[in-house]
């Protein structure tokens, strides 16, 4: 799996980290991002379907 580098303004990561933890959501900060990343997709397929441009490949194919 590639690793990326990103820049997140601190109140942010500080309410991210509110989350991590054991018997919290999410198990470590990777995983908090790498879902809010596939949330965030799943919108965007959402709103381009409600334009049609939906894509005519399978939901899962590019992930």
């Amino acid at each position: 799996m590639p690793k990326i580098s990103v820049e997140i303004p601190q109140h942010i990561l500080d309410d991210l980290r509110e989350h991590v933890g054991d018997d919290k959501k999410f198990v470590n900060l990777s995983d908090a991002v790498r879902t809010a990343c596939r949330k965030m997709l799943d919108l965007m397929d959402n709103i381009d379907t409600g334009h049609n441009r939906a894509k005519n490949l399978s939901k899962n194919e590019d992930r």
